[in-house]
């Protein structure tokens, strides 16, 4: 059985090298380093080569990096842009790559011509040299690590793990350095002080492995260059810019392994018990809304119209349980006054009305709850809506509004359908719904849950969406939907649906998405 919300629910789930001199503001280390180990065993389970072979009339070029589980289940791989953009691997330890995700490039802000290493020149932005190889699989016996957001103390001890070319030959060992914090540089990375590993210095190819804090064993840094002009001295991407990354590319993700960062996570749970009105029998005016209620709805009105004409891609995944996703797949969305067309990204030609079933025995396919709901909220008058306290989520102050239909309000329809092979079937039931609306201080949408209350097997149907803000050319930057996550919730078993809007455009205008939303 596949179920689809018809709110219409939308969310049809989702080489070391050497680089352009820095200037530095460092004090020199007089702290003696420790002692260089030759080899570990303690990583080579989360340090992976990064290898790929290419043929051309002159012969074989080699093109080799490092890189490194980012999750646990060692699905995604982590490493640098200008590692991502030189090898191209098809396959990481023969699972195959079915995504790249570059953190920059020659475009973004802040920008700049890299001399150096195997992809001199290159035009992008040093504190984000990132990428992100997503595997079809995660890799067998391999594991990611804790990261750390603490800021390093000067002298601060670190293991530097990698993968370098030593020679020739092309079998390469992950080797450990030592070393020590130095400072930040004025390109906002981290320096670091390191110790030759049996009298060698980390060379081509070990771009992308990780500095470890050598007390806690978690990622402080993404190793991306040596420095010029300075003996045995590294840099390394710091990890905030990478819960930024991950946080835009991957924002599921990013709550999973960077649990303390400052962001509403996509998969967040309501604050509050759910909101029963109260009962009248007098058949009485309805009352006049509280201020608050009615800045609420003038903002949600605000939402939905600001989000009737786009183009973005959605990346949806299903699921069940706490398993990784049995099936994904990603579609083109076009939004023309409100109507939404869709197409297989990046080579679908047809278009469709719908987002196509996955083929599990259960899924969830939503429509298009990032509209409706703020329309619902903004429009509904027979939606019951009262203002809850106020909370603090991460550390920012956000208002809690609550709301609530009943099954005579007919607001909430819910539609079945069922695939049998040779035909499909499908039926509309009405339910009760309830859910909590987060926003700013300013009253602007960051968030809206909704709660069905099914009949028969299905119990509950549960749907999050978050939102941000979008900044375009010469305008002002408007709110639109994030993310998505919706789960079907029976006794004992969860079927779940996640999934992101990225790469928007408003028809053709480029846009790009703030990193706070």
């Amino acid at each position: 059985m596949n179920w689809r919300g018809v709110i219409q629910l939308f969310i049809a789930c989702t080489c070391a090298s050497s680089t352009a001199a820095q200037k530095t503001s460092l004090r020199h280390s007089t702290t003696p380093l420790p002692s260089s180990v030759v080899h570990t065993q303690n990583f080579d389970r989360t340090v992976v080569r990064i290898d790929e072979l290419k043929f051309s009339v002159v012969g074989i070029k080699t093109s080799a990096g490092t890189g490194f589980c980012l999750d646990p289940a060692c699905r995604f791989i982590g490493t640098n842009y200008h590692v991502a953009i030189v090898a191209r691997p098809h396959r990481i330890k023969g699972q195959r790559v079915i995504e790249r995700y570059l953190a920059t490039g020659p475009e973004d802000e802040g920008a700049t011509l890299n001399e150096g290493g195997a992809v001199s020149p290159a035009k992008y932005a040093l504190s984000r040299d990132l990428a992100i190889f997503e595997l079809l699989r995660p890799l067998p016996h391999h594991h990611g690590i804790a990261f750390s957001l603490d800021d390093l103390q000067f002298g601060q001890q670190v293991n530097i793990y990698a993968y370098p070319k030593e020679s020739v030959n092309p079998i390469r060992k992950l080797l450990r350095f030592t070393g020590t914090f130095k400072g930040q540089t004025t390109t906002g990375l981290l320096a670091f002080d390191y110790n030759l590993s049996a009298g060698k210095a980390i060379l081509p190819g070990a771009s992308g492995g990780i500095v470890v804090d050598a007390k806690t064993d978690r990622i402080v840094g993404v190793l991306n260059a040596t420095a010029r002009n300075a003996e045995e001295v590294v840099l390394a991407v710091p990890i905030q810019s990478l819960v930024d990354f991950v946080s835009k590319v991957q924002p599921f993700l990013a709550q999973s392994i960077f649990p303390s960062i400052n962001k509403i996570s996509p998969v967040s749970k309501d604050l509050y018990p759910q909101f029963v009105p109260a009962t009248n029998d007098v058949l009485e005016h309805r009352p006049e809304e509280p201020p608050e209620v009615s800045t609420l709805r003038r903002k949600a009105q605000l939402l939905a119209d600001s989000m009737r004409n786009f183009i973005a891609v959605q990346r949806l995944a299903w699921g069940s349980g706490d398993k990784e996703p049995a099936a994904e797949a990603a579609y083109e969305v076009r939004v023309i006054d409100g109507s939404q067309t869709f197409r297989w990204y990046p080579e679908g030609k047809k278009e469709l009305e719908e987002i196509p079933i996955p083929p599990l025995n259960h899924s969830i396919v939503p429509g298009s709850e990032w509209s409706e709901l703020p329309e619902m909220v903004g429009t509904e008058l027979r939606l019951k809506v009262h203002q809850a306290a106020d909370a603090s989520v991460n550390d920012k102050r956000i208002k809690v509004f609550q709301y609530s239909a009943s099954l005579e309000d007919a607001l909430c329809k819910f539609k079945y359908t069922m695939d049998y092979l040779f035909f499909v079937s499908s039926k509309t039931v009405t339910a009760s719904c309830y859910g909590e609306v987060w926003t700013d201080e300013n009253t602007n949408i960051v968030r809206i849950s909704e709660h069905y209350q099914l009949p028969g097997e299905r119990k509950i149907y549960h749907i999050v969406v978050t939102y941000g803000w979008l900044r375009r050319a010469n305008d002002p930057p408007v709110m639109i939907p994030l993310t998505f996550s919706s789960e079907g919730e029976d006794k004992k078993h969860i079927d779940w649906c996640r999934g992101q809007f990225t790469d928007y455009q408003v028809f053709s205008s480029r846009v790009r998405i703030l990193a706070d939303n």
